[in-house]
Parts: C-alpha cells; sequence; structure tokens
C-alpha cells in the first residue's frame, strides 16, 4: 500500500510514518519548513504546503491512502490568520486535489477541540455539537475543517475523521507544546501549577487507531481516540514518581494565573520561548471535560489507550535518549 502524509514531521505524523513502515508501506510525506524527524526514513518526500495546491498533487500521485494530520496550532493570539487559512483552506486544497485524484481512503484528524466541551459534567461523545462562539481561532478552525471534509463525502471522498485529545508520548521530535511542558514539569521548572486538567492519550494508541481506521473506519464517520484524564496536579505527580524530583508547589488560583500572564509574556519574548500558560491555554484547562469518551473507536476499532503512568515513563525515557532531558 502506498501512503502519503500530511504533518508527518509532528509528533502523530512521525511515530505514524514509522509505524507504516515497519508494516511495509510506502509513505511519500509533505515536508514545509523541516524533515528532521524523519532522518534516515525509507520515505519519499515532497516539498510544500497545504497552501500550494502544486505540491499537493505531487504528494497525492499514485498513492492509495492520504493522511492529513498537517494544521497550525496556536495557544496564544498570535498568527490567527495563519491558523485559519492553513486549517481550513489548506484542508479544501487537500480535498479537492484528493477528489481529482481518485485516492481509495482520506483519514483527517481533527481534533477535539472541534467539539463543544459545555456542559461539563455530562459524556462529550461523537454526538456532541460542534463549538459555537469561541475566542480560540484553533478550535473554530478545526470544526470548520471538520464539517468541510465530512460534507464533501457527498462529492465522493471517502472520509473518516478522527478526534485524539492531548498527545504525549515518545518520538517527539520537534518539541509540541505538550512536550515542553511534560519536560519543564518533570525538570521542576514550571513556576507554578493552575486548577484544571486534560484527557491525555499516548501517540502509538493514537496512530494504531489511525491505522485501523483504513479498514475499519466507516465513511463519514467520526472517531474520539481519548485517554486518561488527570489534573494538572495528578499529573505532575505522575511525573515526580518517575524524576523522583519534586513537583511545582505552587498552586495558583485560575485569576492569580491570569494576572500574571504579562510577565510570563515578558519573559517568554525575551527567552525566545512558547509561554506555555496563556489566555488561551488557561481557559483550555477551565473548560476540559473530564467525561470524554471513546467507545466508539474501541467498539469498532477495537482501540484500548494504555494507562498514564507507562506512557509518561517511556516517554521520559526517550526523551533522554535522545537529549531532551539529563
Amino acid at each position: 500500500m502506498k501512503v502519503a502524509i500530511t504533518g508527518a514531521s509532528g509528533h502523530i505524523g512521525s511515530c505514524l510514518t514509522r509505524e507504516l513502515i515497519k508494516r511495509g508501506d510506502k509513505v511519500k510525506v509533505l515536508i514545509h519548513n523541516t524533515n528532521s524527524s524523519l532522518q534516515d526514513l525509507d520515505v519519499e518526500i515532497v516539498k510544500g504546503d497545504l497552501l500550494n495546491k502544486n505540491s499537493l498533487e505531487k504528494l497525492c500521485s499514485e498513492v492509495d491512502v492520504v493522511f492529513h494530520l498537517a494544521a497550525k496550532i496556536a495557544i496564544d493570539k498570535s498568527e490567527r490568520d495563519l491558523v485559519y487559512k492553513t486549517n481550513v483552506e489548506g484542508t479544501q486544497n487537500l480535498i479537492d486535489v484528493c477528489i481529482s485524484a481518485g485516492i481509495q481512503r482520506f483519514i483527517h484528524f481533527s481534533s477535539i477541540h472541534a467539539y463543544d466541551p459545555h456542559p461539563l459534567d455530562e459524556v462529550l461523545d461523537e454526538t456532541r455539537a460542534y463549538i459555537g462562539k469561541t475566542k480560540l481561532v484553533y478550535e473554530k478552525s478545526k470544526a470548520e475543517s471538520e464539517r468541510i471534509v465530512l460534507d464533501s463525502v457527498s462529492k465522493g471522498l471517502n472520509a473518516s475523521v478522527l478526534n485524539p485529545t492531548a498527545v504525549v508520548g515518545p518520538f517527539d521530535f520537534q518539541g509540541s507544546y505538550l512536550g515542553q511542558a511534560l519536560i519543564k514539569i518533570y525538570q521542576n521548572k514550571l513556576p507554578m501549577l493552575v486548577p484544571g486538567g486534560y484527557n491525555w492519550v499516548d501517540v502509538r494508541d493514537v496512530v494504531d487507531g489511525s491505522i485501523s481506521a483504513i479498514s475499519k473506519g466507516r465513511i463519514g464517520e467520526t472517531y474520539i481516540l481519548s485517554g486518561h484524564y488527570l489534573s494538572l496536579k495528578e499529573l505532575s505527580l505522575l511525573i515526580s514518581k518517575i524524576s523522583k524530583k519534586r513537583i511545582p508547589q505552587f498552586l495558583a488560583p485560575l485569576f492569580l494565573a491570569k494576572v500574571g500572564l504579562p510577565f510570563i509574556n515578558l519573559y517568554s519574548n525575551i527567552t525566545k520561548d512558547h509561554p506555555l500558560y496563556t489566555g488561551e491555554s488557561l481557559h483550555i484547562l477551565k473548560n476540559s471535560n473530564k467525561f470524554i469518551s471513546n467507545e466508539k473507536a474501541k467498539k469498532e476499532f477495537g482501540y484500548e489507550p494504555r494507562p498514564l503512568f507507562d506512557t509518561l515513563k517511556e516517554a521520559f525515557a526517550w526523551y533522554k535518549q535522545n537529549g531532551f532531558v539529563n
């Protein structure tokens, strides 16, 4: 089988690429800025991006399956226009090319952020409404791009949609936002913890689910690939057991964290580092649903996320091996 992947240099993409190669599939990847995570892998590289249809036509030429992972992620207000343009217009460009090329299967990676998390005390599954009014352009763009994919099924796109939660684990070559947060907790470099939490899932479980979706995913259906909900404090306690170091001790109320945002942003500008606490990320933590269901994927894919402690232990072993932590 010949497979094309957008976003192959990202966390999920690099792990997916490796697994497909291990299976014996031929893999073609779209690369925009960097391919360091794909060094020494037997892949065909196409230079380009989602806004360049010529490169997308090269990517989709003579392939059976397309995995669409590429997306612009932002947890602050920078690059709002580029986030929307990449995630929405870029997805439409790829769909147009796939329909024209007669691609057999299209697996679209959306996000749990496409769904409205409210009400927070009720189970969130694939029947939940899309996010409505939101200040976060990423959420808006993921909901709209998912709608575009599902609407294109009637035009001949053989598509299924996957909605992972917060992805963690090994093969994080580019240093994702979540990976940076985990490392700072591990090194006790977060100035404080805040209330709230998230649903965390192993990147390898997401990859297993996405490969199962090729043959088991129903056309026009969406599948949540979630893991386990933990608050930031609970997550830090797990990491402390692995690192055998102190975790951040100060649990700041959200209002105090928001007061400190200008100083966090100033520090980030000085150090040229992405701020991990932003107004947007605090909003996400506060409005995260604890009851995200993966029953549909379990039933149809045999999806079964592994224990989060195992994920974190193996992630930090990988981070050590690759020089991210001492």
